[in-house]
């Protein structure tokens, strides 16, 4: 198999993000998943949009085989896409007090997209603007928990990635 579209130094992001990805196996609270981080910290670690796409697609769908297929799928993965482009373009240099902010805007982004999903082709809420708004409003506890796991594992990553570079460094 040729992998020269993978940088040496890529390949532990890679098993980072397939980790995060098979970590959404485990038990955990609604919406308390690394799947906003995967897309978040793919556009900040590869080099290239196809490369941070294709990595985010894998390994959401590896996960996504063990967990099964569902309703909204395409707006969660639609939502994912969208974070891992945008956050390509402005990602260049994380750091730590600017990885707050990215957390936030890309939980909102997932929020508002997923939701929007849930309302449009679920049968909970009315098709009406009503509808819509009150689908946002109980999905509010939601959006707790996908803040703060998207804060959580974005430090994490970006942390556990740091030490793994400066590793990397001294034995080069």
């Amino acid at each position: 198999m040729n992998l020269h579209f993978i940088d040496k130094k890529e390949i532990f992001p890679i098993v980072l993000i397939l980790i995060l990805a098979l970590s959404r196996l485990l038990p955990h609270p609604p919406n308390f998943t690394p799947i906003i981080t995967i897309g978040i910290m793919s556009s900040y670690f590869f080099k290239n949009i196809f490369s941070s796409l294709i990595i985010l697609l894998i390994s959401m769908l590896l996960s996504d085989l063990f967990i099964g297929f569902y309703q909204n799928m395409v707006f969660v993965y639609l939502s994912l896409i969208l974070i891992t482009c945008i956050f390509f373009k402005i990602i260049k240099k994380a750091n730590y007090s600017s990885l707050l902010i990215y957390s936030f805007f890309g939980s909102l982004l997932f929020y508002l997209i997923s939701n929007f999903g849930v309302w449009l082709i679920g049968n909970m809420y009315e098709k009406n603007i009503n509808g819509l708004v009150n689908c946002y409003l109980m999905a509010i506890p939601f959006f707790k928990n996908t803040l703060i796991s998207t804060i959580i594992f974005t430090y994490a990553t970006f942390f556990t990635n740091n030490i793994c570079l400066k590793n990397y460094k001294s034995n080069s």
